[in-house]
């Protein structure tokens, strides 16, 4: 089963400014220790990682790069793209309530490989004090102003924001239905427990309700256990059961994963694993067609990343 991965990240913190690994004390986030997290990550390394995968195509989500300069990482993907032929796709980062975004925009717009943007508005740390019209947030209106333009340029949006701001997402999902939105890593169902999952659950099924919101099947670690099969089962089938093969996306937030997992091959072959008992052509659309439809990529400019035999894509 050949692979798109909709989601991983390069960077290298030893040429350039990301400040989450270069201003210390370095941080925490929901996988652990930024101390943790590599410094560099580029696509030699993807390849070794990935080698047993059957990865034929993937796209560089942002990585935090430095605020003042968020075209420098599309300018600097890009390069990797041209030298190595992948990824295939990109999503930069684009502050939507400052006075910059048009020109960032224009400048995400003018390299190919640019198929939309993240930016990570307010959300509250639990659903306890979540409130709306919050400013930063997906209800404020200087952020609605900065994503409504995104539709000019063709651009998708990736959200990143937990389950309790979903009803701040289906409003925004609807009121601009020609911009596709994608939601990253399953909502955040960090928590576990019963009544966590049930709210999740619920929220989700809302959220996807809007015909233009996808969603990726990828970060759904639990910060201080192994990632498994077993302990994410639940996750991916309800997720994938809420939105339907042809909306979901396998992705391996690599490496940002890499804090929660032992290996790129744990996370993958466990997909693999819980997706088996879906029927081939649903595992191919979750596993490869969906992303390369909805991040526009050409199955004819993919440059295979592992080191299988060919497989007919």
């Amino acid at each position: 089963m050949p692979l798109c991965d909709a989601h991983h990240h390069f960077l290298d913190a030893d040429r350039f400014y990301y400040p989450r690994l270069c201003d210390y004390p370095l941080g925490t986030f929901r996988n652990g220790s930024y101390d943790d997290y590599p410094r560099s990550y580029l696509p030699d390394d993807f390849k070794r990682d990935s080698r047993r995968q059957n990865v034929v195509a993937s796209v560089h989500m942002e990585c935090e790069w430095d605020p003042a300069d968020p075209v420098g990482e599309t300018r600097f993907i890009s390069a990797l793209a041209a030298d190595h032929g992948f990824p295939n796709g990109l999503v930069g980062r684009a502050f939507l309530d400052r006075e910059d975004v048009q020109d960032v925009l224009e400048g995400h717009a003018a390299f190919p490989l640019t198929r939309g943007v993240r930016h990570k508005p307010k959300t509250a740390s639990s659903a306890d004090g979540m409130r709306r019209n919050q400013p930063g947030s997906m209800d404020d209106k200087i952020w609605r102003d900065g994503y409504a333009r995104l539709a000019a340029y063709g651009f998708s949006f990736d959200l990143q924001a937990p389950y309790w701001h979903f009803r701040q997402a289906r409003d925004l999902a609807r009121d601009f239905p020609n911009t596709p939105l994608i939601l990253n890593h399953c909502g955040l169902p960090a928590d576990r427990s019963a009544t966590a999952l049930e709210a999740w659950r619920k929220e989700l099924e809302y959220l996807a309700q809007e015909p233009n919101v996808n969603v990726k099947v990828s970060g759904i670690g639990v910060l201080g256990a192994e990632w498994t099969a077993a302990l994410n089962r639940d996750i991916v089938l309800n997720t994938i059961s809420i939105f339907g093969v042809d909306r979901c996306m396998v992705a391996s937030n690599w490496p940002a994963d890499s804090l929660v997992a032992s290996s790129y091959d744990a996370i993958m072959n466990g997909f693999r694993e819980i997706c088996a008992e879906l029927p081939v052509d649903g595992q191919r659309k979750i596993f490869y067609e969906n992303a390369m439809r909805i991040y526009r990529i050409d199955p004819s400019t993919v440059v295979r990343t592992s080191e299988q035999s060919a497989t007919d894509i």
